[in-house]
């Protein structure tokens, strides 16, 4: 029988062996120097190769064969072919390839009756000159008077020879648009739904209308070129409100010079006061 109370042995364990460390692989200092000269040589061929076409490209620009021959420059109203030249700054027997045409674009868009412009080059010799210029709708009056264009832009003061036969449009000031230029600009943008309204009518036109006057508080009047009687419109409604007016206004037109003003700002009567 098997002696249940002894006690088994445990076995001995034995001692582990270390392994021997790694040898260590030397330094392939050969290695490493030949990819860096791969590397060096690689960026010394690129630029060297840009160097030698930038001297190439600019070669070529001398030439005599691509040289600008004509400039053509699209249909103007207000400035002059020249003066759209010697804006672009080119003249004919400039490389061709020399020309910078975004640097031309930049130097004619400058002037204030330039809306937007396009330069192209075509080879072997011509240059075109696309530019839309600005159309002045209104006059502002801001103390010194300045062309509205038909987006709402104030673009240019007025200078001796420039046109005024434009409505004239008062009550906006520098301060306004400095403070408030989002007000402003809403302001300049509902006097051109105004003066729109008054261009497509055939009763009571733009041509009765000698100025446009805005007040922050109470809005749009107009001022008669006959008798220069205010007529007072307030905020939108433009269309029926002179609907109404035009009903009334050739009965008046023999008493302007006896009114004080006429109020267009109800929805359902027109108030005439006499003087």
């Amino acid at each position: 029988m098997r002696d249940l109370h002894k006690k088994k042995q445990r076995p001995t364990s034995q001692n582990r062996l270390k392994k021997p460390p790694k040898p260590r692989k030397p330094i392939n200092f050969r290695s490493i120097f030949r990819k860096s000269a791969k590397v060096v040589c690689g960026a010394a061929l690129v630029s060297l190769t840009g160097f030698v076409g930038y001297e190439m490209y600019r070669l070529i620009a001398r030439t005599t064969f691509l040289r600008l021959e004509r400039i053509e420059v699209s249909n103007l109203k207000k400035l002059s072919r020249q003066e759209v030249v010697a804006l672009a700054g080119v003249k004919e027997g400039d490389a061709m390839l020399a020309l910078r045409l975004k640097s031309i674009g930049e130097q004619i868009a400058k002037n204030p009756w330039i809306a937007q412009v396009k330069v192209r080059r075509y080879f072997p010799g011509t240059l075109t000159i696309e530019v839309a210029e600005r159309e002045p709708v209104a006059v502002v009056n801001m103390g010194y008077l300045y062309y509205l264009d038909n987006k709402g832009e104030l673009f240019k003061p007025l200078t001796e020879g420039d046109r005024l036969d434009y409505p004239v449009l008062t009550g906006i000031t520098e301060e306004d648009i400095a403070k408030d230029p989002s007000g402003s600009k809403a302001t300049l943008k509902t006097t051109l739904e105004l003066i729109a309204q008054l261009k497509s009518r055939t009763d009571f036109r733009l041509d009765d209308v000698s100025e446009i006057h805005f007040d922050k508080g109470y809005g749009f009047t107009i001022f008669t070129a006959s008798g220069g009687v205010p007529v007072k419109l307030g905020n939108g409604g433009f269309s029926e409100k002179l609907s109404r007016l035009a009903r009334i206004y050739r009965d008046l037109q023999p008493q302007m010079s006896a009114l004080e003003y006429i109020d267009l700002d109800y929805s359902d009567k027109i108030i005439v006061k006499k003087a």
